[in-house]
């Protein structure tokens, strides 16, 4: 299968890719410095994008069975100033759009379309209620991101191109992403939950991520809108229980809210809220996981 990834460099993009390959695909990266990440990876083809139109990589769509959609600048990764916020919305609205116009303009369409997006579409904090894929948005600025972010690839579908959409939970990897990150105060005998710890914490293994992608990807009748989360999804205080665990430290600190709201401001939010998602969607179709249980994921990966 030859599988054209935008945002192929990040998190998700870099396991997805070497797993792809591993298998015998052929994989065309999109990205912004493709110098960059030529000896990362050597088997696969990296085109130049600039993130916003199809100049210089339409042709590949000539050739690709299916597009994943990955791109968008980072939620975490900076103060969310308006400028960053802009930047958040803007980049993943420009990538989907100029993918829309890539295949409307190739001769040859992709069979599949993976889209992006996460379970921020719910809402930064919708309670204790069990959310699957028909719940409704919610209205803050990260749930108003995922509806436009998932928005920007649905023409496709009129074109005959068969579309998932991915809403990813946390993807816990052993290197990169949120674990690292999490675990390092607990490494120094400082962890505890973040505020009041009730929030839920929608995970996923970095290795079930690839695998419900891999599974949307070849499975014909997987269409509409999919939660990436493990089935079993627990709490802020749960969770730092656990990761204290794998660690072997206490988890006894709590990070007051309002420290957070002081350090960050409103990216904050990202880390007091939070959605119980369930896979309902994926698991009707037959998809199992390989880890349901966050200790054991965390067992595994620290």
């Amino acid at each position: 299968m030859n599988i054209l990834i935008s945002g192929g460099t990040g998190l998700i993009g870099r396991a997805l890719t070497r797993n792809l390959l591993a298998d015998g695909h052929h994989v065309s990266i999109l990205s912004r410095s493709p110098q960059k990440y030529a000896a990362a990876f050597p088997d696969a083809e990296l085109l130049q994008w600039d993130g916003r139109t199809a100049d210089g990589w339409a042709h590949a769509l000539a050739q690709a069975n299916a597009v994943i959609n990955l791109a968008g600048a980072g939620v975490a990764d900076k103060r969310w100033t308006p400028a960053r916020k802009r930047l958040i919305l803007d980049s993943r609205i420009n990538a989907g759009t100029a993918i829309v116009a890539a295949i409307e303009q190739s001769p040859r369409k992709p069979a599949v379309l993976i889209q992006s997006s996460a379970v921020g579409f719910y809402g930064e904090n919708p309670g204790d209620t069990p959310l699957t894929e028909a719940a409704p948005a919610g209205d803050d600025f990260l749930a108003q991101v995922c509806v436009a972010w998932e928005a920007s690839t649905a023409a496709v579908e009129a074109l005959g191109v068969r579309r998932a959409v991915i809403r990813t939970g946390v993807v816990l990897a052993a290197k990169g992403g949120a674990l690292p990150r999490m675990a390092l105060p607990f490494r120094f005998f400082v962890g505890g939950r973040i505020g009041s710890g009730r929030q839920w914490t929608p995970w996923i293994h970095i290795a079930d991520e690839v695998a419900a992608i891999r599974f949307l990807l070849e499975n014909e009748a997987a269409h509409g809108t999919f939660n990436l989360s493990a089935p079993n999804p627990v709490t802020n205080a749960e969770f730092s229980r656990a990761l204290g665990k794998a660690l072997h430290r206490p988890a006894l600190i709590p990070v007051p809210s309002l420290a957070l709201k002081a350090l960050f401001g409103e990216m904050a939010s990202v880390l007091l809220g939070g959605q119980r998602a369930i896979p309902q969607n994926l698991q009707s179709l037959g998809f199992t996981f390989q880890y349901s249980d966050a200790a054991a994921a965390l067992r595994d990966l620290l």
